[in-house]
């Protein structure tokens, strides 16, 4: 009989779920910052 199959010794559903929710949270921090940059920008000084 194998027991390993019988008592999983690591729950992987709510590791996954963390990972997931990481990487959506770090995807929508890197695009703020990203919109933020972009929206940032001047324009260099004027000639006369």
């Amino acid at each position: 009989m194998k027991l390993l199959h019988i008592i999983p010794l690591v729950s992987w559903e709510n590791g996954i779920w963390m990972i997931g929710v990481f990487a959506a949270v770090v995807i929508a921090l890197v695009g703020a910052v990203l919109a933020l940059m972009s929206s940032g920008k001047r324009e260099g000084p004027k000639k006369p």
